[in-house]
């Protein structure tokens, strides 16, 4: 009798324990808003990322930068043309930089159109005052600081 009631103690324990990995899956809507599936795939259309064009600003810049450089010949018209582009990759390719299609920041900086910092809060005529001269570092501590750089003084 007590091992009939064992026998029943561990059938129905491995029945409640093993239950939950044999159940049927129940679907569930998405509550995030996201679905899985092709139907929703497909009707979203396509986003493309990254700098699509340039700015015709900016290209008569660079079209400037480049004809000063003697690499194109022809007015800035601020069209990225093939012309600019071609003169653009002989440019980067003289200084041995890639030569994709859009340019490289190696050459805007070399071409003088890198970023202004000249509103920069350490640019010059800024508000911080210059350090103290050296002659008012105390002995003690510019000798450690010799020390400390390997440097005799």
């Amino acid at each position: 009798m007590f091992f009939f009631r064992a026998s029943a103690a561990f059938v129905v324990s491995t029945a409640l324990i093993a239950s939950p990995a044999f159940a049927s899956r129940v679907h569930r809507a998405p509550t995030s808003g996201h679905t899985h599936g092709p139907h929703k795939a497909a009707a979203k259309s396509h986003k493309l990322h990254g700098q699509q064009s340039i700015d015709p600003r900016r290209v008569t810049e660079i079209q400037q930068a480049l004809i000063r450089e003697r690499y194109l010949a022809t007015e800035a018209s601020g069209k990225w043309d093939a012309t600019t582009e071609a003169a653009m990759q002989k440019y980067q390719a003289d200084h041995g930089w890639q030569t994709k299609l859009m340019p490289d920041s190696r050459a805007i900086k070399q071409l003088g159109l890198g970023p202004d910092y000249s509103n920069a809060i350490n640019a010059k005529n800024s508000s911080f005052a210059a350090p103290p001269p050296s002659s008012t570092i105390p002995p003690v501590q510019s000798a450690g600081f010799a020390q400390a750089a390997g440097v005799s003084h």
